[in-house]
């Protein structure tokens, strides 16, 4: 196991539902400092685990070890932290509570506090989902967060964004014939469907066009699709990902008692310096959308991520993408705060 846990006991969730025994699993990079203020958080995002996160963390790259404390949250729902998959009844499976990036988010602020001490956050940043986790710990705690750069990822799912994973939640529905009662059927072989949904989405038309799928060594389409969207959807447990599905569906960072769903005000509140990165040609997180959020964050600047490799020029795959991120994480770094 290359990842610790933090018991979080029984917790109330937004909801208002219990989750007896829940725990974060994470995993940390580089040392704490005396001071506790060289500190970055970097969540992940849906379906991945901290090992996803990796190609970001490096000696020389603005995610340094050498130079800052790294933590790395997994997700609830991704199969480490707790989850349908491992959670015993009566929340196993397809009755796992309806679990929040609101909630994610306090859990995380229980774990740097409680576990490690930690008030000042230089930077959260995250890819997908876990964007908006950096956008929700800038609205959630301004006065604790320095920075965030959120890379293709939204602060709330705009109805693209929601149409998107609804369509991913439906192709799973579909192999139950939308029965609810039903849920508990579901087999990893379900997944395919949804890998095959989300094919369209992940990457621009662009890069379908141009057969950019060769680089990574498949001669044809249908190969690409199978090996890599299909196999990699495969691996995960279905329950696991309809609860990821709706914590994404239901992720607006107002949608919680501090800003009862006054969006712009959520944003406005985030007092963090921000970094804005969309992927110029992302199908379902939207740069336009980014370009709204970015406007209403008083210190944000918004830098696309010119690329025709879709929501995932975020992913680590394209080395021009990683350069542009990393860059731009590093300039964010060496802006000074007022706090």
């Amino acid at each position: 196991m290359d990842y610790e846990i933090f018991d979080l006991g029984d917790v109330t969730l937004q909801s208002g539902v219990t989750l007896p025994g829940a725990f974060l699993a994470y995993k940390t990079y580089g040392k704490l400092n005396e001071k506790k203020d060289n500190v970055i958080i970097y969540p992940t995002a849906f379906g991945d685990t901290h090992v996803q996160n990796e190609w970001l963390i490096g000696n020389g790259m603005a995610l340094d070890p050498q130079k800052y404390f790294i933590i790395v949250p997994n997700l609830l729902g991704n199969g480490l932290s707790s989850s349908p998959s491992n959670t015993p009844p009566p929340f196993d499976r397809a009755n796992f509570p309806q679990v929040t990036i609101y909630d994610n988010v306090q859990f995380q602020h229980r774990l740097v506090t409680e576990k490690f001490g930690i008030h000042k956050i230089a930077l959260v940043v995250g890819w997908s989902m876990g964007g908006i986790q950096a956008f929700q710990w800038g609205a959630s705690y301004p006065d604790m967060v320095e920075r965030i750069a959120p890379f293709a990822g939204v602060a709330k799912p705009w109805p693209q964004t929601y149409l998107v994973l609804d369509g991913m939640k439906a192709a799973l529905m579909a192999a139950v014939r939308f029965d609810s009662s039903k849920l508990n059927q579901l087999t990893s072989a379900d997944m395919r469907a949804v890998g095959r949904v989300y094919a369209g989405w992940g990457l621009s038309d662009a890069f379908y066009r141009e057969e950019l799928y060769r680089e990574l060594g498949f001669d044809s389409l249908a190969g690409f699709v199978a090996g890599v969207w299909e196999d990699s959807f495969m691996k995960m447990d279905p329950h696991n990902v309809l609860a990821m599905l709706w914590t994404g569906q239901n992720a607006d960072i107002s949608a919680n008692p501090s800003y009862n769903g006054d969006f712009d005000k959520a944003l406005k509140s985030i007092k963090a310096l921000a970094c804005i990165m969309p992927g110029s040609t992302d199908l379902f997180c939207k740069a336009d959308d980014n370009e709204y959020e970015a406007k209403r964050i008083p210190n944000a600047v918004f830098s696309p991520i010119e690329s025709i490799w879709g929501h995932f020029a975020g992913r680590g795959i394209n080395s021009t993408d990683n350069q542009f991120i990393d860059d731009n994480l590093k300039r964010l770094l060496a802006l000074g705060t007022n706090g």
